[in-house]
C-alpha cells in the first residue's frame, strides 16, 4: 500500500476522528504520523535503503555470528602457504594445513613409513647418514668416470647433467614408450656404471636397505621380460620447474609387468652445495586446472597458489623419501659446491612387492 494511501485511512479512521473532536485532531494527527512514518520504514527501509531491524533483530544477528564464529574450523590457525604468484589475486585467507603433511627424521627407514607415504598421512621422510662421508666421496670420485649429459634445453630449461635414462623421457604422445630408444640408452647406461665400477654402489645399498625394512626384496620393474633401469645420477645447478611424477598417468594403458598402485620417490645425496638445492613438496596433486600454468615440463607457481607445503634441504649422505605425485619442485643452489644425487622411483605392486624404475 501506498504511504498517501495509508495515510488518508488513518485519518479517516473513527479512533482519529473521535479523537479529534474530544482532544484535538492536530495532537492525534502527529501521533499517527509517526507510527505510520515507522511502519514505512520497516516496510521500505530507511534512507540508507537498508532495512529497519529492531534491538531483537540486532540481537539476534550477533547470536548467529557468534555461533558461526564457534563453528568456522581452524579459525584463528595460519597454514604454511604458497604466497600467490605476481599478478594472482592472493587467497583471502589460508586453508588450515593438514597436520599430517608433515616431514620426519628417522635413523632408518621403516615399511610404517613406506605405508604412511603410499597413504598419504606424511609428506615425507629423511634418514640424516644413510650414506657416510667417506662413502659419498668415494662415489663422487668415481663419478667422474661416468658419461654424463644436459637434458634437452628445449624442454627442461634450467641446467640438470645427468647420467641414465629416465622413462618419462621416452614417453611418446598418447602415453606409449618410445622403446628402442630407451632400451639402448638403459643396456649403455648399463655398460658404463659396470666400467666405473663406483664403489660403494649406492644404488643396491639403497635397495638392499630399503627392502630391509618393507620385509621382502626390492628388485627392478620389468617391461616384456626385461628390466627397466633404476638409478640415475643427476646433478642439479639453477633447480628444478614444479612438476610432479605419477607413471600411471604417464602410461595409463599400464607399462609394467607389474600392476604399481603407489610411487613414491627416493633421493640421495652424495654431495651437496652450500646453500640452496632445497626440494619443496606441496600438498597438491594433478587437477586439470592445473594445466591452465602448464610451463615447459612443469608448472608455474599459480598452479599451488595457497597450498601448504614442506622444505627439505639436501645434506650430505642424506636419504629422502617422498610421494611424487605431490607437485613438488627444487630451489636454484646458493653458494659454492655441487647438489648430486641418486634417484630412482619406488613402485608398490598388487601383490605388495616393492620394484624400482628411474
Amino acid at each position: 500500500m501506498r504511504v498517501p494511501e495509508a495515510r488518508r485511512m488513518v485519518e479517516m479512521s473513527p479512533y482519529v476522528l473521535q479523537s479529534g473532536r474530544r482532544h484535538g485532531f492536530r495532537a492525534d494527527r502527529a501521533h499517527h504520523e509517526h507510527r505510520a512514518d515507522r511502519e514505512r520504514r520497516a516496510h521500505r527501509g530507511d534512507r540508507t535503503g537498508r532495512p529497519h531491524r529492531t534491538d531483537r533483530d540486532r540481537r539476534a544477528r550477533r547470536r548467529d555470528r557468534g555461533a558461526r564464529d564457534r563453528r568456522a574450523p581452524g579459525r584463528g590457525v595460519h597454514a604454511a602457504a604458497t604466497p600467490a604468484p605476481d599478478g594472482a589475486s592472493a587467497p583471502t585467507a589460508p586453508a588450515p594445513p593438514d597436520p599430517l603433511f608433515t616431514a620426519v627424521d628417522a635413523p632408518a627407514f621403516t615399511a610404517r613409513h613406506l605405508a604412511r607415504l603410499a597413504g598419504g598421512t606424511l609428506a615425507a621422510v629423511r634418514v640424516p647418514h644413510f650414506l657416510g662421508p667417506a662413502e659419498c666421496r668415494a662415489v663422487t670420485e668415481a663419478l667422474d668416470r661416468l658419461p654424463t649429459a644436459p637434458y634437452d634445453r628445449g624442454r627442461v630449461p634450467t641446467r640438470v647433467l645427468r647420467f641414465g635414462p629416465a622413462l618419462n623421457d621416452h614417453r611418446l604422445p598418447g602415453g606409449v614408450l618410445d622403446a628402442d630408444r630407451y632400451w639402448a640408452q638403459a643396456d649403455a647406461a648399463r655398460t658404463a656404471w659396470d666400467r666405473a665400477a663406483v664403489r660403494p654402489d649406492a644404488v643396491a645399498h639403497a635397495m638392499d636397505r630399503i627392502g630391509e625394512a618393507w620385509g621382502a626384496p626390492v628388485g627392478p620393474a620389468t617391461i616384456g621380460g626385461r628390466e627397466a633401469f633404476g638409478g640415475t645420477v643427476r646433478e642439479i645447478e639453477t633447480g628444478l620447474l614444479m612438476h610432479f611424477d605419477d607413471i600411471n598417468r604417464e602410461f595409463p594403458d599400464g607399462l609394467f609387468d607389474q600392476h604399481v598402485i603407489g610411487q613414491l620417490a627416493f633421493n640421495l645425496y652424495v654431495d651437496v652445495p652450500s646453500g640452496g638445492g632445497a626440494t619443496f613438496v606441496w600438498r597438491h596433486r594433478w587437477e586439470p586446472a592445473d594445466e591452465d600454468h602448464r610451463e615447459a615440463y612443469g608448472y608455474r607457481p599459480g598452479a599451488v597458489a595457497g597450498c601448504q607445503r614442506v622444505e627439505l634441504p639436501p645434506s650430505l649422505g642424506a636419504g629422502l623419501l617422498f610421494d611424487p605425485a605431490h607437485f613438488h619442485a627444487v630451489e636454484p643452489n646458493r653458494g659454492g659446491g655441487r647438489r648430486i644425487a641418486f634417484a630412482f622411483f619406488l613402485g608398490i605392486t598388487t601383490g605388495g612387492r616393492l620394484v624400482v624404475w628411474s
